[in-house]
């Protein structure tokens, strides 16, 4: 990696502000989107004009696989067959953690979902996951609808979708798995745990996994997130935003009110009373790391580290320009640039008010909104908080910021399912030992991941893991960000992550010669 990023790029910030100015803290993972792609689809063999690929397709779901009399619910779905052959898989894409309408181009070539699909003359589907855009099972996202948002629910969708689903193409009505033809899993991020979770679960229902960036590891203190990017950063920036960091830390702790004050009035924060809501704002930008790509050069990051590093022309050593200097420009940066408009009209000390529970979006309980929709599976079964690092350890962001911090958001999120913190309901360890964690046993799964991914010490791929793979489950790594490989045209950039597609194509291709009809 170049010592410094010079090309400035700001065009993430407006997905980051839509993070930052909710009083939630929590980046998601997920999927990134694809631009640019027609809507409008041809059979590639016959040249048929078929449906675009924005129409939309409605399964009725149960609502309850514990109790089908609850009756179902309308799933969307999307779909494209421009690519299949009778006798061809179905590619089945979960959309994850979000409204799975901005998915629809995987179902293209664009994507390894449909690269895959026209690779062996198949079919594709995009689901859209319970409580995420708008399949809804309930009218509402309140605590007692989620009583259904479960891993286990989420699980027994994918089952019960290839079982049962007439697909709109003819002998779209003879494609049930197992018995009549070969599905793939297709996922990234938390829906590519789903796929290892659905595969553990399901053994023998499909034919084969492709799993990318995984977050397969539940994680309560999830201060790893931030070691690919401490891994991956230009070192001098590194070093300054820790130098920076520590001091923040050491100024906050030191009693001493009118340095405190001092520190937060230098960046116009005066009035953000908790310190711990305070540091949080330093960790917005770190956390856009995650949004970056191969294939589009900079990001918030970078534009950030420009900002730090570039003095009168010149950049520093590995070892950064020093705290007086790095202090200075990050204040700087952030008055002059990464505040402006950030919160709208909102005052920054309400943005960042995460302590105020009169504020209205934390009980917010209208159907798409895929934040609360997250949170609740974060607060109830994975946690993946990005903390601080251990004293013994360099850090990112602030050591202010622990697990507690967004336990207590739980409870303002979640106020009848959590009375108090700690919250007692997180069952990470249990996540883990129902399904594997970094040490799953699933077969027949492809794991990919990113170097660079933050998301990567949720992953098999994770520093210090002994799950080393096996024919049946292949890890694959490449140089690439979150769930990059899930995107062609970072293998055309990058021939690490060129080369993972490709050996991932090869391992369900032998799948799918193996595939069998059940009886």
């Amino acid at each position: 990696m170049a010592p410094l990023a010079l090309n400035i790029v700001p065009f993430l910030l407006a997905a980051l502000v839509s993070v930052v100015a909710s009083p939630w803290p929590v980046a998601r993972p997920g999927m990134r989107q694809i631009d640019g792609v027609s809507h409008e689809v041809w059979h590639k063999t016959n040249g048929t004009k078929l449906p675009p690929l924005n129409t939309t397709y409605y399964f009725d779901q149960l609502i309850d696989h514990d109790n089908p009399s609850l009756g179902t619910f309308k799933q969307r779905y999307w779909f494209s067959y421009q690519y299949y052959e009778p006798g061809g898989p179905i590619v089945l894409m979960n959309g994850g953690e979000g409204d799975a309408s901005g998915l629809i181009p995987y179902l293209t070539n664009r994507s390894m979902v449909g690269y895959t699909a026209e690779r062996f003359k198949g079919a594709a589907v995009l689901l859209e996951h319970r409580f995420f855009g708008e399949s809804s099972p309930y009218p509402d996202l309140s605590v007692k609808s989620y009583r259904v948002h479960t891993i286990e629910q989420a699980i027994n969708d994918h089952e019960y979708f290839v079982k049962n689903v007439h697909l709109p193409m003819p002998g779209g009505d003879h494609v049930s798995a197992p018995s009549e033809a070969a599905w793939i899993l297709f996922g990234g991020s938390y829906s590519g745990a789903l796929i290892s979770f659905t595969m553990t679960r399901k053994p023998g229902l499909f034919a084969a996994g492709y799993a990318s960036s995984a977050v397969v590891q539940a994680i309560s203190d999830y201060w790893a997130y931030y070691e690919p990017i401490r891994q991956y950063l230009a070192p001098n920036c590194t070093a300054d935003i820790e130098v920076v960091v520590n001091h923040m830390d050491e100024v906050l702790t030191s009693g001493n009110a009118s340095a405190i004050k001092s520190l937060k009035d230098s960046f116009g924060l005066g009035a953000v009373e908790h310190n711990d809501d305070f540091v949080w704002i330093f960790a917005n930008i770190p956390g856009s790391w995650q949004s970056n790509a191969l294939s589009i050069p900079g990001g918030p990051m970078f534009e950030f580290c420009d900002a730090i590093e570039v003095k009168d022309g010149k950049v520093p050593g590995p070892g950064g320009w020093g705290l007086d200097h790095a202090l200075a420009a990050w204040t700087k940066f952030y008055n002059s640039t990464y505040f402006a408009g950030l919160c709208g009209d909102t005052p920054l000390s309400s943005c960042f008010d995460s302590y105020n529970t009169q504020d209205p979006s934390w009980t917010n309980t209208t159907v798409n909104n895929a934040n609360r929709s997250w949170e609740w599976l974060t607060c109830t079964q994975f946690g993946f908080w990005p903390d601080g690092a251990p004293a013994d350890r360099p850090s990112l962001v602030s050591r202010l910021i622990t697990p507690a911090y967004f336990e207590r958001q739980c409870k303002n999120h979640f106020p009848e399912a959590f009375s108090s913190p700690p919250v007692t309901l997180l069952d990470a360890m249990d996540v883990n030992k129902q399904y594997g964690g970094w040490n799953t046993t699933v077969e027949r799964v492809v794991f990919l991941n990113g170097r660079r991914d933050p998301w990567r010490e949720a992953t098999v791929a994770a520093d210090g893991t002994t799950n080393f793979g096996t024919d049946l489950q292949p890890h694959l790594l490449g140089d690439g960000y979150h769930v990059g490989d899930t995107i062609i045209a970072e293998g055309d950039v990058n021939p690490s992550v060129r080369a993972a597609q490709q050996q991932a194509l090869e391992h369900i291709g032998k799948w799918l010669a193996d595939w069998k009809p059940s009886s």
